[in-house]
C-alpha cells in the first residue's frame, strides 16, 4: 500500500491561514493533489478539535475518516518560548497522537500551563526537555518531532533563537527524538552533512496555510506498508522500513534558503554575506542568516555526502507553479486552474502528472512546451531563483526568465541604495 502523507498542517484557527480552511476543502484538494494522509493540523485548539470529533471516525487503528473515507492522522503544532543559556529560544514541534482520550490529556495538561483558544499553533513558556517529559508522562505513544528545523526564527537550528546541537535543545529527553522535519528551505542532501543526524529520519511536510494545490503536499512522504495504522506510521518513521522517499520542493523555493533583507531587495550566498560581515548594505542592519549559511555553520561533511540507508528524495516544483510561469499568469488565475485541472481530471491527480505521466500521455492534454516543463520538473531541471527573509523563491523556466529576474534584482538593489544615500 502506497501512501503518500502530509503530516503537518494547520486549520482556519491558525493564524494568517485561509478562513475556508476546512475538513471538505483539506479532503478534496489533497485527492487532487494525490495525497491520501493528511495530518488534522492543531488538535490543541478547542473548537477544532471538536470538528474533528464530528467528523472523524476511528476504527481502532488510530488513523481517523471521514464519511467518505478519507484519513487523517491527528496532529498539532507547538511553539516553545523560553530563555536557555542567556538566549532566548524559540522551538516549533509536531505532535502526532493516536487517540482523542489522549488528544485531551494532551490539551489539559497545556491549558494548565497557558491558553490553547487563542491560536490553532500555541504559545508556551516551557523549555523543550520538560515539554518533552510532560508529553512522554501522557502517553508513550505520542511522538514529538522538530518542525521546518533550520528556518531561521522558529526552529531547534535556527540563527536566530536555535541550537548548535540536539542533545543541547532536548537535553536527557533527546532519546526521545527520532525524526526531524527538513522544512522548505533545506532538503536531506544539506542535512546528510551532519553526521549527528545520520541516526534521525528526515521527513518532510508542506506546514500548509490554505489547501490550494501549491500548498498541500508540496513537499510529504511516500510509504509502501502492508496496513494503514497509527502504529505502523510511527514504527516506518522511526526505523525507515518502508519509508520509500520524500517530495521536496528544490531548497532554493523556500522562503528562507538565502541570507539577506526583504525591504532592501538584497539576497547573499553565504559568501557574499560573510564579506559584508552580515551586515545589509542598503540598511547598515544585520541580515536574516539563512538555512544554506546556517547549514554551513554547522556542516561536518562536503556537500555531495550521503549516509548508509538514507532516505532517498525528489525535488519537485508545484504543478500550478510551472504553469503559471509558463502562461505568464497569477497562480490562482482561470487560464491557469483551466490548463492544470485539464491535466489533472484527466490524468488522475498532480503526482501522477508530476511523478509518472509519459510524455505521450501529457501531450494528450497539454502542449509541448508544457509537456517539456513537466519532464524538467521531474528531473530537477528548473532553475530557481532562491529565497530569502520571508521572500519565496522563483522558478526560471527560461534564459530570458534568467535575464529578466536578474535585472529587476539590480534595479530594486539601486533604488534602494538610492534613498539610503539620499
Amino acid at each position: 500500500m502506497k501512501i503518500f502523507a502530509d503530516l503537518h498542517i494547520h486549520s482556519r484557527f491558525s493564524r494568517a491561514t485561509s478562513k475556508d480552511l476546512n475538513l471538505k476543502n483539506l479532503e478534496k484538494y489533497a485527492r487532487i493533489k494525490g495525497i491520501n494522509l493528511l495530518g488534522t493540523g492543531d488538535f490543541t485548539h478547542p473548537e477544532w478539535i471538536n470538528e474533528l470529533k464530528k467528523n472523524l471516525k476511528d476504527d481502532g487503528s488510530g488513523i481517523f475518516k471521514t464519511e467518505t473515507g478519507f484519513d487523517f492522522v491527528l496532529q498539532g503544532e507547538i511553539s516553545l518560548m523560553y530563555s536557555q543559556d542567556g538566549k532566548g529560544r524559540r522551538v516549533h514541534l509536531i505532535l502526532l497522537a493516536p487517540s482523542f482520550d489522549i488528544v485531551e490529556q494532551i490539551n489539559e495538561v497545556l491549558a494548565r500551563n497557558g491558553r490553547v483558544d487563542y491560536d490553532g499553533r500555541p504559545i508556551f513558556n516551557i523549555p523543550c526537555p520538560q515539554f518533552v517529559e510532560m508529553m512522554k508522562s501522557i502517553s508513550n505513544d505520542i511522538e514529538i518531532i522538530p518542525a521546518h528545523i533550520w528556518t531561521p526564527w522558529f526552529s531547534l537550528f535556527g540563527s536566530e533563537s536555535g541550537f548548535d546541537k540536539i542533545e543541547d535543545c532536548f537535553k536527557d529527553q533527546t532519546k526521545h527524538i527520532y525524526a526531524l522535519e527538513t522544512g522548505l528551505s533545506s532538503d536531506p542532501e544539506m542535512n546528510w552533512r551532519l553526521s549527528s543526524l545520520d541516526k534521525y529520519t528526515l521527513i518532510s511536510n508542506s506546514d500548509l496555510h490554505s489547501f490550494w494545490p501549491w500548498r498541500i503536499g508540496r513537499e510529504c512522504n511516500i510509504f509502501d506498508i502492508s496496513k494503514l495504522s497509527y502504529d505502523t506510521i510511527i514504527k516506518t518513521i522511526r526505523t525507515r522500513q518502508g519509508f520509500k522517499e520524500t517530495i521536496e520542493v528544490d531548497p532554493g523555493y523556500g522562503k528562507y534558503h538565502l541570507d539577506g533583507h526583504r525591504n532592501c531587495n538584497i539576497s547573499f550566498s553565504p559568501k557574499q554575506s560573510l564579506e559584508h560581515r552580515d551586515v545589509c548594505p542598503v540598511c547598515g542592519r544585520k541580515l536574516t542568516i539563512g538555512v544554506l549559511h546556517r547549514v554551513e555553520e554547522l556542516a561536518d561533511r562536503p556537500e555531495g555526502f550521503k549516509p548508509e540507508n538514507a532516505v532517498p528524495f525528489r525535488k519537485i516544483i508545484p504543478l500550478s507553479e510551472v504553469l503559471a510561469k509558463l502562461l505568464g499568469s497569477g497562480i490562482a488565475t482561470q487560464k491557469v486552474w483551466k490548463e492544470y485541472n485539464n491535466l489533472v481530471l484527466n490524468l488522475n491527480n498532480e503526482f501522477n502528472v508530476l511523478l509518472n505521466a509519459k510524455r505521450d500521455e501529457l501531450l494528450k492534454y497539454t502542449n509541448e512546451n508544457t509537456a517539456e516543463a513537466i519532464l524538467k520538473n521531474r528531473k530537477s531541471q528548473i532553475k530557481i531563483e532562491p529565497g530569502y527573509d520571508g521572500e519565496y523563491g522563483y522558478p526560471l523556466l527560461s534564459e530570458k526568465d534568467v535575464k529578466k529576474r536578474e535585472n529587476i534584482r539590480i534595479a530594486k538593489v539601486q533604488k534602494g541604495l538610492n534613498e539610503f544615500f539620499g
